[in-house]
């Protein structure tokens, strides 16, 4: 699977620095998602259990454990993954307030549907 926008998660590493928990888990992501062709949500849950569709079958939060790390990826059908968000459990809270309502309304305001 390619991989767009894969420096929003560099920027999530480099923010940070010194966790290295959390980078080898974004790591682990990453290599899951290139390597890995998952064609039904199905697929996705059996292989990534902490992956929450938030949105339409297509956006997914994956809870990257340590720190409540979230990241929020867009699935297309041509074997894309588009990196949409990234940010902490407190971003998260503040940006989503835990609604799905207002995820809806913040793809749309960013032009993701």
């Amino acid at each position: 699977m390619n991989i767009i926008n894969k420096h929003i998660l560099g920027k999530l590493i480099r923010k940070n620095r010194g966790n290295s928990k959390m980078k080898k888990a974004v790591q682990q992501l990453i290599s899951d998602l290139e390597e890995n062709d998952w064609n039904k949500p199905i697929d996705l849950i059996e292989n990534r259990p902490d992956a929450d569709c938030v949105y339409g079958g297509e956006f997914y939060f994956f809870n990257i454990n340590i720190h409540r790390t979230l990241i929020m990826i867009e699935f297309e059908e041509n074997g894309e993954a588009t990196i949409v968000w990234a940010g902490s459990h407190d971003d998260y809270e503040l940006t989503f307030k835990n609604n799905r309502n207002v995820i809806k309304k913040w793809l749309i305001d960013n032009n993701w549907i």
